[in-house]
């Protein structure tokens, strides 16, 4: 790999780490929210299924999990291509993992699951790499 892609590839791995690490803590924020059990004749029965409050920032987040770190293995798919039209078409479906973690993103802070500090810096890095796939795609384009 070039330079150039072993820093966009330091970014994408440095982007899916906080991924992950959000992804953990909201999880453990709404589980703590409320106990996952009731009480039932004196006695403490634990749900089995995911509770209701849970189930929109779990969904949401594995929406993010999933975007978020694609970005990295599609980006690292590209730079071992076996053709340019492989290292073409890794690198814009990273590209579109990487927007596609914008908008799970602004609608985990459109509901109240990440405060504006975290928002901020978090889709800051997010805009950043999109930035930077975003150049190598048109500079792809521009190539042809």
């Amino acid at each position: 790999m070039s330079e150039i892609s072993d820093a966009i590839q330091a970014k994408c791995l440095a982007f899916g780490d906080r991924i992950i690490k959000l992804n953990d803590y909201l999880l453990e924020q709404a589980a703590n929210k409320k106990p996952a059990y009731k009480i039932v004749k004196g006695k403490r029965v634990y749900e089995k299924s995911v509770p209701v409050y849970l189930q929109s920032v779990s969904n949401l987040c594995n929406q993010l999990l999933r975007a978020g770190t694609s970005i990295g293995a599609n980006n690292a798919e590209a730079c071992n291509g076996i053709s340019k039209a492989d290292f073409k078409s890794k690198s814009f479906i990273a590209l579109k993992e990487a927007r596609e973690s914008l908008y799970w993103i602004e609608l985990l802070h459109r509901n109240n699951f990440i405060d504006d500090r975290q928002y901020e810096s978090i889709y800051g890095d997010c805009e950043e790499l999109v930035k930077v796939l975003h150049h190598r795609c048109k500079k792809i384009n521009d190539t042809e």
